[in-house]
């Protein structure tokens, strides 16, 4: 395996070179955390369909389709289709915000009283994302090192933690860039064709396993449901993605790159359902349906293609384990830590702020995330239910108040407040009750958000006409009032003094 090894090791050094040319960059606040919000169309869509199709989109998404079939698309097809919602639908109001993080963007949507709570739950969520791309690590480095898990965890965590602490989201960016490349080259030109033709063709397949595994609904109606509310609805919300779409040159550049990624997540989806269903031809009694990417990658790929896959799988855990990281330090940062600091950031404009001090604490944030995801991951050993508890938190505490906010004026500070907590404790309480992996938590949880908003929202006084004007002006992109690099607005001569205090803190 020397030509696989060479591989793996030029791709890996790549992403450190990467890392290394984005610390240069990276100057500011916006550079380091948002990539200057300057990244064109191309750039774009390959940075946000990287961060979205991670471990267990590739891993994973060929176990199911070799358990269920061509139905076990439906994860990944889920994610594609919420990346789709967002890039359609709210895209280019989120840009148009100038803002860092999702509890900043309630801030200005409520009134600067949601923040810290609403963080609080969307570092959770980024933090076991971060984790449980971590965990993935351990699967590849076995096939390409023979390693135990705890060194291929720190192996590859320390690599991602490396790039990502010296450059920030101008590295990831680039070293998404190249993952998204060798992912389409290693995943969809090599491993798909290669599959198929390996077990036989189609006519082959379909003649050696049952109906059901080439039925679209095959897996089920309620695992589909359930996958949409956690995967469709958690692509509206999260931190990672917003992340991303914070980085776009343009309201255009978000709503169109961002489709254009939501498409190639689709065709990313049926791939890896075809080749788990390939891998059931030729493998039918497999341990574990995880394992069969690893076993088709090993048995079936000649040298140097071989090694070329495997950095695609890396590629996929690298770009997801990159954005996690840099989402969960960016909140911890700027959502909790300033916040209980009693400080409120003013970017560069503030008086007597440093840009580069912004970006070392940032830098500081994304080491201290980073050693505690690898010491986590080497601690926790089940993938689904670490992933399954962030989505739950993610979608059960925040997806209501975050599209109630950009959706319904008549939402209030109480209202979203009461959701993020009520939707939060029922979710925990839930997945206590009827386990981890059950539906009932996030159905449940979801509904129980939806009604406290509702109720409390109509309860209490609307939000001030002021405030939601400054909202509006804000989703407009109104250039008559400019922003502070941290994304807040100007203060505007015209606006009474309360109103400022309220809004800025």
């Amino acid at each position: 395996m020397a030509v696989d090894y060479a591989v793996i090791v030029v791709y890996l050094a790549g992403m450190l070179a990467m890392g290394w040319w984005g610390m240069r960059r990276a100057k500011s606040k916006s550079e380091f955390l948002v990539a200057g919000r300057r990244l064109g169309p191309a750039m774009y869509s390959g940075t946000i369909a990287a961060i979205v199709l991670g471990g267990a989109s590739t891993i994973g998404g060929v176990g199911l389709g070799y358990q269920y079939g061509l139905s076990g698309a439906w994860m990944v097809f889920t994610i594609g289709l919420g990346l789709l919602a967002l890039s359609v639908f709210f895209s280019a109001r989120i840009a148009r915000l100038k803002v860092y993080t999702v509890s900043e963007m309630l801030d200005l949507r409520y009134g600067g009283r949601a923040g810290i709570i609403s963080g609080v739950v969307m570092w959770a969520y980024t933090l076991m994302l971060a984790v449980t791309s971590t965990i993935a690590y351990a699967t590849i480095f076995d096939v390409l090192f023979d390693v135990n898990r705890t060194v291929a965890i720190v192996l590859g965590g320390t690599i991602v933690v490396a790039y990502s602490t010296l450059g920030g989201m101008w590295s990831i960016t680039l070293t998404d860039m190249v993952q998204f490349v060798v992912k389409t080259i290693g995943l969809l030109l090599l491993l798909l064709p290669i599959a198929v033709v390996k077990a036989g063709g189609f006519s082959e397949m379909k003649a050696q396993l049952p109906t059901e595994y080439f039925d679209p609904l095959g897996i089920g109606g309620e695992t589909i449901f359930t996958y949409v509310l956690i995967y469709t609805f958690g692509m509206l919300i999260g931190q990672d993605i917003w992340q991303r779409v914070f980085t776009a040159r343009s309201d255009t550049t978000a709503r169109w790159g961002g489709t254009v990624a939501g498409t190639y997540c689709l065709v990313y989806a049926i791939a890896g359902a075809v080749i788990g269903t390939a891998a059931k031809v030729m493998y039918p009694d497999l341990a574990s349906a995880d394992s069969a990417f690893a076993t088709i990658v090993k048995d079936e790929l000649p040298v140097g293609v071989r090694g070329l896959v495997l950095a695609a799988a890396l590629a996929a855990v690298m770009s997801t384990s990159s954005g996690a990281l840099i989402a969960c330090a960016t909140v911890a940062n700027n959502d909790i830590w300033s916040r209980l600091r009693g400080v409120v950031g003013r970017g560069a404009g503030g008086a007597g702020d440093e840009p580069q001090d912004e970006v070392k604490g940032n830098r500081a944030f994304i080491l201290i995330m980073g050693v505690a995801v690898i010491l986590i991951a080497i601690a926790l050993n089940d993938v689904v239910e670490a992933l399954t508890v962030a989505y739950n938190l993610l979608v059960g505490g925040l997806l209501v108040p975050i599209i109630g906010g950009l959706l319904w004026r008549r939402g209030t500070a109480a209202g979203a407040l009461s959701a993020v907590c009520v939707g939060g404790v029922a979710v925990v309480g839930l997945m206590w009750h009827y386990g981890i992996l059950a539906n009932q938590p996030i159905y449940y949880g979801l509904l129980a958000s939806l009604v406290v908003y509702v109720v409390v929202s109509l309860a209490t006084p609307p939000t001030d006409a002021e405030v939601l004007a400054a909202w509006r002006e804000r989703l407009a992109g109104n250039p008559a009032r400019p922003a502070f690099e941290d994304g807040t607005l100007a203060p505007d001569p015209a606006e009474p003094t309360d109103v400022l205090n309220r809004r800025t803190g």
